[in-house]
């Protein structure tokens, strides 16, 4: 069996904590889609309400909120959210983009 050379083990060191990286990233990234789901059945549930009135859960108390002012937290929370996401999508872009780098460097130094 052939032994791997120095700069092999480095570059399969390297890929293995970009694969961690993209892991990270991807579960990440499915915890805020879980969350802009969750915050646009509520907005779809604020706007269908005749309630002049809803409740918010703070912590461990219910706190009675104007729907308007309501929909607005909620609405620059999604905002903040996609934000993120996006910002997360960029990262996972580059991930991959070094991932397919060090696996053709890979393939050139296992050769």
């Amino acid at each position: 069996m052939a032994e791997i050379p120095e700069e092999g083990k480095n570059l399969v060191e390297q890929f293995q904590i970009y694969q961690q990286q993209l892991q990270s990233v991807l579960i990440q990234k499915e915890s805020l889609k879980m969350q802009t789901s969750e915050m646009e059945r509520a907005l779809e549930e604020l706007k269908n309400t005749k309630q002049k009135t809803a409740y918010k859960i703070t912590g461990q108390i219910m706190i009675n909120k104007p729907v308007d002012e309501l929909t607005k937290e909620l609405e620059e929370s999604k905002e903040a959210v996609e934000v993120r996401t996006k910002s997360l999508e960029k990262t996972e872009e580059r991930i991959n983009s070094k991932l397919k780098d060090l696996q053709t460097k890979l393939k050139e130094v296992m050769k």
